[in-house]
């Protein structure tokens, strides 16, 4: 795999992050610089904020081990990669006036349908291009086990994603849980949850202090943590097993929810697969239920 070249100017709002970039370029880096590669995803993009010597130093490698590395990911020196990061931080914390007023700067013309759906497929792409087969497998076999409870939480906006995951898997598996957006009911899950549970957490920008601390308190209790976040990643990802990140800049002042969207209607088509047999028998007994209750009209 090619070392990505691309110099700090002509990068744009769609363009790939520095942990991305770091993903891609692995299989060209040496052990060395992987050890360094890791340190900088453990906290980033803090991690790469300080000095070149501060960071060399917790990732235990040499100055010139950095200055590679970095070359190797597409930056003239030191400076010009800090540079990017500090411009990711910036886009981190974004409100939605200020992501509407970067958009509308430099707007391309073309109706809003056409330039919307462009971008959305440019995060698709960017996306699916940084998912491992084997992470989302093992995502999924967690979450279709049926010894593990499953409990699920969103954010402000992200909990219709997570209350969408939690119907379609309180079909598919028993022991599901919907943890409810507010702090002050959380004691209440985290004291039902032992080791080896599973916990789907879904936290984009900007990042919610409530759902970082049910993440470590989960993860105190010996929960396996599924994270799916955004292209700058969450801080829960440092307490996460497994962690998606998805693209979701779009010309908005709001982010995209397709890509997550995306994934988790993928997961729920494959933990069903793994489980078909007993959620078939739990469908049919739901349909009974729906006749019973006459829920649905019917046409027959």
């Amino acid at each position: 795999m090619k070392a990505i070249k691309m110099g700090v100017s002509t990068l744009s709002q769609q363009a790939i992050t520095i942990a991305e970039r770091i993903q891609r370029a692995l299989d060209t880096l040496t052990r060395a610089e992987r050890q360094l590669a890791q340190a900088i995803l453990e906290n980033y993009p803090a991690s790469g904020l300080g000095p070149l010597s501060a960071l060399a130093k917790d990732a235990g490698v040499s100055g010139p081990t950095v200055l590679r590395m970095v070359q190797k990911l597409g930056f003239k020196g030191y400076p010009d990669f800090q540079t990017e990061l500090r411009e990711e931080l910036r886009d981190k914390v974004k409100n939605p006036i200020s992501k509407h007023d970067t958009w509308t700067e430099g707007a391309p013309s073309g109706h809003v349908l056409n330039r919307f759906t462009d971008a959305v497929m440019e995060n698709i792409r960017h996306s699916l291009a940084q998912i491992e087969p084997a992470a989302f497998d093992a995502a999924c076999a967690l979450i279709a086990d049926p010894k593990r409870k499953i409990f699920i939480v969103g954010g402000r906006i992200s909990h219709t994603i997570a209350e969408y995951l939690f119907l379609h898997m309180q079909v598919i598996r028993p022991d599901v849980i919907h943890v409810q957006s507010t702090s002050n009911t959380w004691p209440h899950y985290v004291l039902d949850m032992k080791e080896g549970d599973v916990v789907v957490v879904f936290d984009v920008r900007r990042y919610e202090n409530n759902t970082l601390k049910l993440s470590e308190l989960a993860h105190a209790k010996g929960a396996k943590i599924i994270l799916l976040t955004d292209q700058w990643r969450s801080p829960v990802h440092a307490l996460s097993d497994i962690c998606f990140s998805s693209r979701i800049v779009v010309p908005s002042a709001w982010d995209s929810a397709v890509m997550p969207l995306l994934l988790v209607e993928s997961m729920i088509s494959a933990v069903q697969d793994i489980l078909w047999t007993d959620t078939r028998d739990r469908m049919e007994t739901l349909e009974a239920i729906f006749d019973q209750t006459k829920m649905f009209r019917k046409f027959t």
